[in-house]
């Protein structure tokens, strides 16, 4: 058949419907195969689908659509654009018919420059490079594509954001005598509203958080544990450590190896509710909440028990990577046995995170502080977090979840335990 019909793959058991995105090439436009036509929005993370054939592209969906998995999305005439297609077929007709021209008189006017139409891909920027670029105010239309048919790439837009940190501020021009500027008016009341659509991530997080809410008996435990010993740890051994490794040792690492270490050692945190029955797991996989721009994802580092620190601390940052410029995978979404959180990066002092179905548990990380803490019968100035434990209490009891925070508070307080594995 000279016409392709083109449908939404399936993307995993989990994923029924996706959101369409955007259109990456424009209607009846010609494209190769395995050439990015558009981009999709799944509950767990953005994917680009590409032709199937060479030819034209018809549109079928529309962006901002929510198609079900299997729905017809783009329709391709393979005859079209093709050597011996139609397109190429009409044009031999056509100069098959056209009469014979004489030829030209010998003096012919000088040969005017033909210009070139600008591709339909020049200038446009992949999803990832509109991310960086979006994120650092740069307009597509400043950066020089280096992709095919002069896409902007995301190596492009790195280095369009390189040029701009570098480049330095323009000084402002002199002017003498200048009056002084107006005092700017006050700013005018505004009862403006705008209505956007949720994100089909942002339909999945609010879905997922009500469901937590609602279909799990959820409490919350906390203690604070202080942090000068790991501060000398790292402040000691950094330096060694990013010579060896080629990155710096954080403490969501330390965090995640205490955990698993106690997750192995208390496996009804480390367990979830399937139906009637509990399902336990003898392996540590921690699930790291990432802010991006378009909602919080948990990618899951596996195995973490049997992983050195800075195993885990390059996980992290390639997960943390890849969450930010939309490239996680959905095996790379998927799994996990117990989560951890990090609000104290925006400064949270204290909060009551909501556990990530189908676990039992999220221990919640927050800002460290200075307080007076008493220390011997004496008062000391000591750097000092809040942790937060929550828990579905279906699964796991009161004391067993203050045994298992006070565990890892005294792993925190004293690392060479951890360290040593004692």
């Amino acid at each position: 058949m000279p016409v392709i019909e083109l449908k939404i793959p399936n993307l995993g058991e989990s994923i029924s419907n996706v959101t369409f995105s955007k259109w990456l090439k424009p209607d009846g436009s010609i494209v190769a195969m395995d050439e990015p036509l558009c981009e999709i929005e799944t509950e767990k993370a953005n994917q680009e689908l590409s032709a199937d054939s060479a030819g034209k592209l018809i549109w079928v969906a529309k962006e901002g659509e929510d198609l079900e998995i299997g729905a017809l999305f783009a329709k391709i005439d393979t005859d079209a654009g093709e050597p011996g297609g139609s397109d190429s077929q009409s044009s031999s007709a056509a100069k098959e018919s056209a009469p014979e021209k004489k030829e030209a008189p010998a003096e012919k006017p000088a040969a005017e420059p033909v210009a070139t139409e600008p591709n339909y891909a020049s200038g446009a920027p992949s999803p990832a490079a509109a991310k960086i670029l979006a994120e650092a105010d740069i307009k597509p239309s400043e950066v020089n594509g280096t992709g095919r048919d002069g896409r902007i790439t995301k190596e492009d837009a790195l280095k369009a954001v390189d040029n701009k940190s570098n480049s330095p501020a323009p000084a402002a021009p002199e002017k003498e005598n200048a009056p002084a500027s107006p005092a700017a008016p006050a700013t005018s009341f505004s009862r403006e509203e705008r209505r956007e659509r949720l994100s089909r991530m942002r339909r999945t997080i609010a879905k997922r958080l009500v469901s937590a809410k609602n279909n799990t008996a959820m409490l919350t435990t906390f203690n604070e544990v202080d942090m000068s010993a790991v501060m000398a740890l790292r402040e000691k051994y950094q330096e060694a450590f990013v010579k060896k490794y080629g990155i710096k040792l954080g403490f969501m690492s330390i965090f995640a190896k205490a955990c698993a270490k106690v997750l192995l050692e208390m496996p009804e945190v480390n367990a979830f509710i399937d139906g009637d029955d509990i399902i336990y797991h003898e392996y540590a996989d921690i699930s790291i909440a990432i802010s991006t721009p378009t909602g919080l994802v948990v990618p899951p580092v596996r195995n973490v028990e049997s992983l050195r620190f800075s195993d885990v601390e390059l996980a992290i940052k390639e997960l943390s990577g890849k969450a930010r410029e939309g490239r996680l995978t959905l095996e790379e979404m998927s799994g996990g046995t117990f989560t951890i959180t990090n609000g104290g990066i925006f400064g949270s002092l204290m909060s009551t995170p909501i556990i990530n179905e189908p676990q039992s548990a999220i221990l919640g990380m927050h800002a460290i502080k200075e307080r007076p803490v008493a220390v011997d019968g004496e008062v000391k100035i000591r750097p000092m977090m809040y942790l937060a434990l929550s828990y579905d209490h279906r699964v796991i009891d009161g004391a067993t979840s203050v045994t298992f925070l006070v565990k890892v508070k005294n792993l925190i307080e004293d690392p060479v335990t951890l360290l040593l594995d004692v």
